[in-house]
């Protein structure tokens, strides 16, 4: 009885706590401030979808080994890191997460135990034996290529080529792969995240995943190697064949892919976004550099050629649009024999500026952490959003995604109704 007693008082002690928080920030005017404790206490409190994020890492509605033996870690106030947490129930999760109220918190594998008793078990008995695959697409990646930020600034402009490649990473996925479940969460800040939660994805070993990596591992090489793209070589007068998965995605006929004159059907995902993305909105060979760049990209056996598209780019201003219509003219003015290195070196630099380019560390390993989805960014307040595919093309990653404030403003000013809610998060928009 003592025992009962002892946690009636101990839930009325908590939401006495919950009730001062709330208060609080409603009288601070929730001070616009993302890394406010007091704001993100209220968040994980009345906002948070723990249950459905319980449901979705435990696969059933009975508690399982998918859950009680996952780890979390927790970055706290202070930047210490917790690692190897683990919870019998969500209920448990959600309330050590209040008590500790982190800046955020990422969610680990599965181990043959539950990871808070590792050091009561043999090293050689402890391992991750399940966890989703999952991919990271930041746009840190894409600083060589996009002319309209740089470093950590992100717009709706650059933001396109996330878009781009989470279409393509996905169409690889379900239609190479079979996968099924997969979701996509905004980071919070500058990328985006891939879940993939099909069983057959969560078991697969280190090695498979490696392998998978490598199938989506299209661009390689650092920022000061010209060519990122070695598909291999033509060989003398026949078309280089490709793989079904690569002409799926960037299509036929790229001697046509231009912008000024009417897409062909024929035309894929990478040929598209090649045009509109890359040549009309990003312009991204303006720059003396960047277009000095293309041409060490085209075929070296083409000297002359090259030479005559550097002497007219030199002599004034094209845009890049106008740049590629030249290449395209150098390519179909080609001797016959010469036509398909001209086609590989162009479908090299559409697949170099467009295919989709992952953290593959990330990817490799299960033992890996990935910020959990709903959690905050620190550095925005923004919460890291699941989206749609059909979503990510149009997300405004600037206004997009809520932030904790916001979503606390929006729960303080909701009108009192008697419609009954999942939870709290139900009344915000």
């Amino acid at each position: 009885m003592a025992a009962v007693e002892g946690a009636s008082y101990e839930r009325m002690d908590e939401d006495r706590e919950l009730d001062q928080a709330c208060a609080m920030v409603e009288e601070s005017a929730l001070a616009h401030d993302p890394n406010d404790p007091m704001n993100l206490l209220a968040y994980y409190r009345r906002v948070l979808p723990f249950r459905s994020l319980f449901t979705w890492l435990n696969q059933d509605m009975a508690v399982t080994r998918n859950f009680m033996r996952r780890e979390f870690a927790f970055t706290l106030q202070n930047d210490a890191y917790l690692r190897y947490q683990s919870f019998a129930t969500w209920e448990e999760w959600k309330k050590e997460v209040c008590r500790l109220n982190p800046s955020r918190f990422e969610i680990g594998p599965v181990y043959t135990a539950k990871p808070k008793d590792r050091k009561t078990l043999q090293k050689a008995n402890f391992r991750p034996v399940q966890r989703e695959l999952v991919f990271d697409i930041d746009m840190t990646d894409y600083d060589e290529i996009r002319t309209c930020c740089s470093d950590k600034h992100l717009c709706r402009r650059c933001w396109k080529l996330i878009a781009v490649a989470a279409e393509v990473l996905d169409m690889t996925l379900r239609e190479d792969f079979g996968f099924k479940h997969l979701l996509w969460v905004y980071s919070g800040r500058r990328g985006i995240h891939c879940w993939v939660s099909d069983p057959e994805a969560c078991a697969l070993p280190d090695e498979a995943r490696k392998a998978l990596v490598g199938w989506t591992e299209v661009v390689r090489g650092g920022a000061n190697q010209a060519k990122k793209v070695a598909l291999g070589a033509p060989s003398a007068g026949f078309p280089r064949a490709l793989h079904p998965s690569l002409r799926r995605a960037l299509g036929h006929d790229v001697l046509t892919n231009t912008a000024s004159r009417a897409p062909p059907l024929s035309r894929g995902v990478l040929q598209r976004a090649f045009v509109d993305v890359l040549l009309r909105d990003q312009d991204v060979f303006r720059e003396q550099a960047r277009w000095e760049i293309l041409l060490q990209l085209l075929p070296t056996s083409e000297s002359d050629a090259v030479a005559r598209l550097h002497t007219r780019w030199a002599a004034g201003p094209r845009s890049s649009v106008q740049k590629w219509d030249d290449v395209l003219e150098a390519a179909q003015r080609s001797h016959d024999r010469m036509r398909p290195a001209w086609i590989a070196a162009l479908e090299d630099i559409v697949l170099q500026y467009t295919y989709p380019r992952i953290d593959a560390e990330v990817s490799k390993r299960m033992n890996h952490l990935l910020k959990s989805p709903f959690v905050m960014h620190p550095s925005t307040g923004r919460v890291c959003v699941p989206l749609e595919l059909e979503q990510i093309l149009d997300f405004d990653p600037a206004t997009g995604a809520p932030t904790v404030v916001q979503l606390l403003e929006e729960l303080t000013h909701a009108q009192a109704t008697p419609e009954k809610h999942r939870g709290e998060w139900e009344k915000t928009i």
